[in-house]
């Protein structure tokens, strides 16, 4: 089976068409093939098909390493929209795939480069189902109470503004409590920032992964939470992989630009594929 191993940012992902699957892509198989020792080793896989509908170019599903499935991933769809560019799936500038968030729309200004109409973020979802109508809440994880805002972009994002402490916080030992906390219902991804002007420095623990070198859904979610608090945009996010920049309407409609490049292009070995097989 082909593949190609992509990253945005650090944030690498194992790109697989649809068509070359012999069998289901399940929880287990996914693990497998994100291990970095027993397999590819990645952040995760984006699993792209065709669409029965014209008016998308692709679908594209999301899986993280633990083989849970996400809704979008900012540097993710990056990775798959170039992608789909280079091997021909369409010659456009600008398109429209299919995620379990719904569609989405970049504009190709580069080859590594696009800006990504996100959608509409929101401060109330099913995945807040208790929250208040700002999003607002305080949790508590590693000893410690946390004022948070809520906000969703394709998926569940937990915003927290960690000041002059950031680059101190031990996200191994917080961010699993916050994750998992019994206020969001579907876990949640949780982005630790700090706001300097139109400028915001983000540490990423992405829900299914653990601390990442970047998350555009993140750096869109932190955007989102310091533009409500006041930010201006544009807003360029420093994450430990890069920077991106999101700009936000004032509906809240969110545009995330940056790079995706390729790392490597292989085909599962025999052994590999009959592991997989095997094991369901």
């Amino acid at each position: 089976m082909k593949f190609e191993k992509w990253q945005a940012l650090g944030n690498d992902y194992v790109i697989i068409d649809a068509e070359d699957l012999p069998w289901e892509l399940t929880q287990l198989r996914v693990q497998r093939i994100c291990d970095p020792h027993f397999g590819v080793g990645s952040d995760g896989i984006l699993l792209i098909g065709k669409s029965d509908d014209p008016q998308y170019v692709a679908e594209l599903r999301i899986f993280n390493p633990d083989g849970s499935e996400a809704e979008l991933s900012g540097n993710g769809a990056r990775e798959a929209i170039l992608y789909l560019r280079r091997h021909g799936w369409t010659d456009e500038d600008s398109f429209t795939i299919l995620t379990a968030s719904g569609p989405v729309t970049p504009t190709i200004t580069s080859e590594r480069t696009c800006a990504v109409k996100m959608g509409r973020a929101s401060i109330t979802s099913g995945d807040y189902p208790d929250g208040a109508p700002d999003g607002k809440g305080t949790l508590s994880s590693g000893d410690r109470d946390w004022k948070f805002r809520h906000v969703s972009i394709g998926n569940p994002q937990c915003a927290i503004e960690a000041g002059a402490d950031l680059e101190e916080l031990d996200l191994g030992r917080i961010g699993p409590g916050i994750e998992n906390n019994v206020l969001f219902p579907n876990r949640t991804n949780v982005s630790f920032y700090r706001v300097s002007g139109s400028r915001v420095r983000a540490r990423i623990f992405e829900r299914g992964v653990g601390e990442t070198l970047s998350s555009g859904t993140g750096a869109s979610g932190a955007a989102v939470a310091a533009y409500l608090a006041g930010a201006p945009s544009p807003i360029t996010v420093e994450l430990d992989g890069g920077e991106l920049k999101v700009e936000i309407t004032p509906e809240l409609d969110v545009t995330l630009t940056g790079w995706a490049e390729a790392i490597a292009a292989g085909e599962l070995a025999p052994e590999m594929m009959a592991s997989l097989a095997d094991i369901g």
